[in-house]
C-alpha cells in the first residue's frame, strides 16, 4: 500500500474535536482561558488521554508533565515517529494556537485506525506542558527542558504571578509523571499549527510550508534623565528618558525596514516613571524585541541598536543601559521534513508557500535533537493570541490531511 492524495482525515471529526476541547477553560467571549497546570488545564488533559487511549494508543508521561501516546509499529526497533503541540493557552487565548497540532496529530492515528493501516514506525502523539509561557516563563518550558535548554530544576521552580512554583503546581495537578525528561529518542517531529501571521489567508494558500524558524533578540533598555515639571521646565533644558525611547523606537523600525522582508523589530513593554500627566519622565525602563530567520542579520540588528541608542540616548543627556534579556537562535528545519510536507501538499493538490514561522514553537526546541518539520495553516486577519482567534473547518481539514501524509510517508506504511 501506498500513500495516496485520496487518503485523507476526517475533517468533521476533527472538528468536533476541537469544539468539544473548547468547552473546557472557556474564555469571556468565545475564546479560551486554560493556562498551564490550572485545573483547566488538568480536565483537558484528562479528555485528551481518554481519547487516545480509546483510539488504542498506550501514555506516557515525563517529569515536566508531557504526555506522550504510542501507536505501535511493526518493527519493535524503529524510533518513533512523534506529532504534536500543545494544549495550555493564552489567558485570553484562541480555540485553535496548539490544540490543532495536538488533536491533528490524534486524527492521524484515528485515520489509520480507519483505514488499518500499520507503520513499520511507532507514531507517538504529544502535547508539551508550558507552551505558552503566560503563567510560567518562559515560553515553550517544558521542550526547553527535554531538549536539554533549560535545567529541569530550575523549571521546577519558575514561580507565576502569586508566586506558586511549576513544580508544585504540576503535582498538584497530578501530571508529573516518573519518565526522566529527554530520554526519548525520536525518528522525527511534525507540528502543525496556525500562521499566527496574515500571509497565508492574503495569498489564499492553504498550507505554509515552515522552512526556518525566527531567532530573536530581547534587550532590555533603561534610559534615566530627570524628572521635571512639564510646564514649568524649558524645552532645551530637559532630560527626557520618554523622548530617548521614542528615538530609539524609531531607530529600531529604521533598522528591521533595512532588512525586509522578514526581519522584524518594535518595543513591546514599557514602564514609564514617575507616569505622572504633568511629570516629564525620568526613567523608562522598556523592551526591544527583533527577530529575523538569519542568524548574521539578527546579530547585526542587535550590534546597530547597541552602536546607536547610546547615541541617541547622549544627545539628551540621558543615561543609558542596555541588558541582554533574552535570546535563541534562528531554526533552519530538516530539509527531508520540509520536503515531506511540500511533497503531501502536491499529492493532496492544496496551494501552499514557503514561510518563515515569525512565533516561537515547541517543534524550534525539538528541531535541536531531532529531524523537524512544520506544517501551517491559515488564521483569520492572522490574528492569534486573542479569543477573536478563528480558523475554517476546511483550513483544519487541509492541514491535517497534510500532516497526516507527513508523518505517514515518514513512519512508513506497512504493506
Amino acid at each position: 500500500m501506498t500513500l495516496t492524495g485520496n487518503m485523507r482525515i476526517d475533517g468533521d471529526r476533527l472538528w468536533d474535536a476541537l469544539m468539544e476541547m473548547a468547552k473546557i477553560g472557556p474564555g469571556v467571549r468565545g475564546g479560551n482561558n486554560r493556562q498551564t497546570l490550572t485545573d483547566e488545564d488538568a480536565e483537558g488533559r484528562a479528555l485528551f488521554q481518554k481519547w487516545c487511549e480509546d483510539a488504542g494508543m498506550t501514555m506516557g508521561v515525563d517529569q515536566m508533565g508531557n504526555m506522550f501516546f504510542r501507536r505501535e509499529g511493526t518493527d519493535p526497533d524503529a524510533l518513533p515517529v512523534y506529532v504534536g503541540s500543545h494544549l495550555d493557552t493564552q489567558p485570553t487565548g484562541g480555540k485553535y494556537d496548539g490544540v490543532l497540532g495536538v488533536l491533528g496529530g490524534l486524527e492521524i492515528v484515528r485515520t489509520l485506525n480507519d483505514l488499518n493501516i500499520k507503520t513499520r514506525h511507532p507514531i507517538v502523539v504529544v502535547n508539551w506542558t508550558n507552551e505558552e509561557g503566560t503563567r510560567f516563563a518562559p515560553a515553550m518550558l517544558a521542550s526547553g527542558v527535554f531538549a536539554g535548554m533549560h535545567e529541569q530544576d530550575w523549571a521546577y521552580d519558575r514561580e507565576d504571578a502569586e508566586g506558586k512554583k511549576f513544580g508544585d503546581e504540576l503535582n498538584r495537578i497530578g501530571w508529573r509523571g516518573d519518565e526522566e525528561v529527554g530520554d526519548r529518542k525520536m525518528h522525527a517531529f511534525y507540528e502543525l499549527h496556525i500562521e499566527q501571521g496574515p500571509i497565508l489567508e492574503a495569498e489564499e494558500k492553504d498550507i505554509g510550508v515552515v522552512t526556518h524558524g525566527q531567532g530573536l533578540w530581547w534587550l532590555q533598555v533603561t534610559l534615566t534623565g530627570k524628572d521635571a515639571h512639564t510646564g514649568s521646565t524649558p524645552m532645551p533644558m530637559r532630560r527626557n528618558a520618554g523622548l530617548g525611547m521614542a528615538r530609539i523606537a524609531d531607530l529600531v523600525h529604521e533598522i528591521a525596514m533595512s532588512h525586509q522582508p522578514e526581519a522584524v523589530g518594535a518595543i513591546g513593554h514599557c514602564d514609564f516613571h514617575p507616569n505622572s500627566r504633568n511629570v516629564i519622565p525620568g526613567k523608562v525602563v522598556f523592551t526591544i524585541d527583533i527577530r529575523s530567520p538569519h542568524r548574521d542579520v539578527l546579530d547585526g540588528m542587535k550590534a546597530r541598536i547597541e552602536a546607536e541608542a547610546p547615541k541617541i540616548a547622549h544627545d539628551l543627556g540621558l543615561e543609558i543601559e542596555i541588558e541582554e534579556a533574552g535570546h535563541f537562535d534562528p531554526v533552519a528545519f530538516d530539509e527531508n521534513c520540509v520536503t515531506s510536507v511540500r511533497n503531501a501538499a502536491e499529492r493532496l493538490g492544496y496551494s501552499h508557500r514557503n514561510l518563515v514561522s515569525g512565533a516561537g514553537h515547541d517543534a524550534c526546541w525539538i528541531n535541536r535533537v531531532a529531524p523537524t518539520g512544520m506544517v501551517m495553516c491559515p488564521c483569520v486577519d492572522g490574528l492569534s493570541h486573542n479569543e477573536d482567534e478563528d480558523i475554517s473547518p476546511e483550513w483544519a481539514r487541509a492541514g491535517a490531511d497534510v500532516l497526516f501524509h507527513a508523518v505517514v510517508e515518514t513512519a512508513q506504511i506497512v504493506e
